[in-house]
């Protein structure tokens, strides 16, 4: 069965929170502290899907088999620089290429949206999503941040956009 893209609805936000919570407890228990891990709560989790769901100046995509949303990835253009936010995509979903497909998405939409570049943060020691982003075509650029909700440090990939 084929996994269809499409833009994200109100409609959408229960299945965005459980990939997500999904992704944050699993994937990142053992990568992240667990006092961080721990601190994402359902009520936290649904409050930002719903901002940005809600926002103006960003667009989500989902990724749904079957009816059942399995990924998601929230991005935006300021200037001529792309910004991917997020991208999830459910542990019981890995292997399905839909990553890949997501950051691709994103990536061409923004391309044609006038972006020469995009960036995105990864945390510094979550070393499958960097691997990941690094056979995608994303590089460090030698920027890193330590953002006070988190407080772990990040680092900032970039990819040249034709």
């Amino acid at each position: 069965m084929t996994v269809e893209l499409r833009a994200a609805g109100p409609d959408d936000l229960p299945a965005i929170v459980a990939v997500f919570l999904d992704c944050w407890r699993q994937s990142y228990r053992g990568v992240l502290p667990d006092r961080l891990v721990d601190a994402m709560t359902d009520d936290a989790a649904e409050d930002l899907w719903r901002r940005a769901l809600e926002a103006v100046d960003a667009t989500v995509v989902v990724g749904v088999r079957d009816g059942e949303v399995l990924g998601v990835t929230r991005y935006a253009l300021e200037g001529t620089t792309g910004n991917v936010h997020s991208l999830y995509v459910s542990p019981f979903a890995r292997g399905l290429g839909l990553g890949r497909r997501l950051l691709d998405h994103a990536s061409n939409d923004l391309s044609a949206r006038g972006a020469d570049s995009a960036l995105l943060w990864v945390f510094a020691d979550n070393a499958p999503s960097r691997g990941f982003y690094t056979a995608c075509g994303w590089l460090p650029d030698g920027v890193t941040r330590v953002q006070e909700a988190f407080g772990e440090p990040e680092v900032q990939l970039r990819k040249a956009l034709a």
